[in-house]
C-alpha cells in the first residue's frame, strides 16, 4: 500500500483497526462447545434416549453491551467509498449479531432466535436437496474408512501435513468440541482427544480444517485490512464449502460424509419446527436409522447452545463453491480471508485500489481435481 493510498483512505484504517481490537473476543465456537460433553452424553444414552442432557458453556470474558457500543461508535460515514462502506456496514451489524450469540450461549431460545438472526435457516430448496441426497444408496465401508488412529496419532498426521504449508499453527487436544478436530482463528487446531480416526477422517480434517480453514485465516493476516482474518459478513456459508470443496478435490469427500451435510440441513431444519434434542435425536436414529453415535453428534451440533441452525449452510455453500469452480471463476479470490464468494468483485475491487493483494497461500487439493467418484460429480452437478 503506497503512502498516498493510505493518507486517502485514513480514516478507513483506523476504523478498521478499531474493529480489529474489538471483534478478537468473539469467537462463537469457543464459547458454543459445551463442557460436559461427555457426561451428559453418557446420561442420554442412559435414559435410553428420553432425557435432554444438559450442557454447561464457558464464562464470557467481554462485556456483551460494552462491546456492542463500540461496534456502533464506528463514524463509517467518514469512509470515502459507498461499497467499502457496506462491507464494513454489513460487517459490524454481523460483529453484533455475533456478540448477541454469545452473550446468549445456553439461554435457550434467546441463543436459538439470535443463531436465526446470524446464520438463518434451511431454505425449502436446501431441504429438498438433503432429501435428494438421502436417495443414493450408501457405499460399503472401504478399508480406509475404519477407525484405527488414536488423537496422538492424529496429531502427528496433521503436524505432518501442515509442514507442506509455511505457515505455523499449535495443535492440542480437547474433549470440549463437537467435531473431531476444529480450526480456530487464533492459529490452533484442536483435536478430539478420545476419538478413533480413520485414514479417510484424517485426509478429510486435514484438507479441510489445515488445507482451507487455517489457511484462509493465515491470508486473511496477511492483508492490510483487518476484516479479512475477522470475516466479511455471511462469509459461513462460502468457508464451510470451500471447506468440503477441498475434501471433494483432494479425493476424500465421500457419499456417507455429503449424507452428513443432508442429515445437518434436516437436523437444523427440526429447530425451525420446536423438536427438542430427543426429537432431532429420534428423527435421526429412528427414522433415518443412523447409529446412535452419528445421531447423537448431528444432534449435539444443532441443539448446542439453545439452537444453532449454522450446520445447514455447509450442503448449500458447497454448491456455490462447485459451481463458481465449474464456470471456471478466480477461486484465489475466495482464499483471501474468511470472504464470501458474493463479494469476489469487491474483493478484486479492493485490489486494484491496492486495500488487499492476492492470496499468499493456496491449498493444494485446489491445484488438482483428483476426485474418482463419479457418483459425487453427478449429484453435486444436479444439486438445485
Amino acid at each position: 500500500m503506497t503512502d498516498k493510498t493510505r493518507d486517502y483512505y485514513k480514516t478507513l484504517l483506523e476504523i478498521d483497526q478499531n474493529l480489529d481490537r474489538l471483534v478478537r473476543e468473539i469467537d462463537v465456537l469457543n464459547y458454543l462447545n459445551p463442557l460436559n460433553i461427555e457426561q451428559e452424553k453418557k446420561r442420554f444414552f442412559g435414559s435410553k434416549f428420553s432425557e435432554d442432557p444438559v450442557f454447561k458453556y464457558r464464562k464470557l470474558k467481554f462485556d456483551p453491551y460494552t462491546l456492542q457500543r463500540q461496534l456502533f461508535s464506528q463514524r463509517l460515514e467518514d469512509i470515502p467509498d459507498e461499497d467499502i462502506y457496506k462491507l464494513y456496514y454489513d460487517a459490524i451489524y454481523e460483529y453484533s449479531g455475533l456478540v448477541q450469540c454469545v452473550a446468549t450461549v445456553g439461554k435457550g431460545k434467546k441463543f436459538f432466535y439470535n443463531s436465526l438472526r446470524v446464520f438463518g435457516t434451511p431454505t425449502e430448496k436446501d431441504v429438498k436437496n438433503a432429501k435428494f441426497i438421502l436417495h443414493f444408496h450408501k457405499e460399503e465401508d472401504a478399508e480406509e474408512m475404519v477407525p484405527r488412529y488414536n488423537a496422538d496419532q492424529a496429531q502427528a498426521y496433521f503436524q505432518a501435513f501442515g509442514e507442506h504449508y509455511p505457515f505455523q499453527f499449535r495443535i492440542r487436544q480437547s474433549n470440549s468440541i463437537t467435531g473431531a478436530a476444529m480450526a480456530l482463528n487464533s492459529r490452533e487446531l484442536v483435536v478430539k482427544k478420545n476419538r478413533k480416526f480413520s485414514d479417510n477422517d484424517l485426509k478429510v480434517l486435514a484438507n479441510h480444517e489445515i488445507g482451507v480453514n487455517m489457511l484462509t485465516t493465515f491470508n486473511g493476516l496477511d492483508q492490510a485490512l483487518r476484516i479479512f482474518s475477522h470475516g466479511f459478513a455471511n462469509n459461513h456459508p462460502t468457508q464451510a464449502g470451500l471447506g468440503i470443496f477441498s475434501e471433494y478435490m483432494s479425493d476424500s469427500l465421500s457419499l456417507k460424509r455429503v449424507k452428513e451435510l443432508a442429515y445437518r440441513v434436516l437436523a437444523a431444519d427440526s429447530l425451525i419446527k420446536g423438536y427438542s434434542f430427543s426429537d432431532t435425536f429420534d428423527l435421526l436414529y429412528s427414522q433415518y436409522k443412523l447409529d446412535r453415535e452419528t445421531s447423537w453428534l448431528i444432534s449435539l451440533r444443532a441443539h448446542r447452545g439453545g439452537g444453532f441452525t449454522k450446520d445447514h449452510q455447509y450442503l448449500p455453500g458447497l454448491k456455490k463453491v462447485y459451481d463458481y469452480y465449474s464456470a471456471g471463476k478466480d477461486m484465489g479470490l475466495l482464499l483471501t480471508g474468511k470472504v464470501a464468494l458474493e463479494d469476489a468483485e469487491l474483493i478484486e475491487k479492493l485490489q486494484q485500489k491496492e486495500l488487499a493483494q492476492k492470496n499468499t497461500y493456496f491449498p493444494h487439493s485446489f491445484k488438482e481435481n483428483k476426485n474418482t467418484n463419479d457418483k459425487l460429480k453427478f449429484l453435486l452437478s444436479n444439486l438445485k
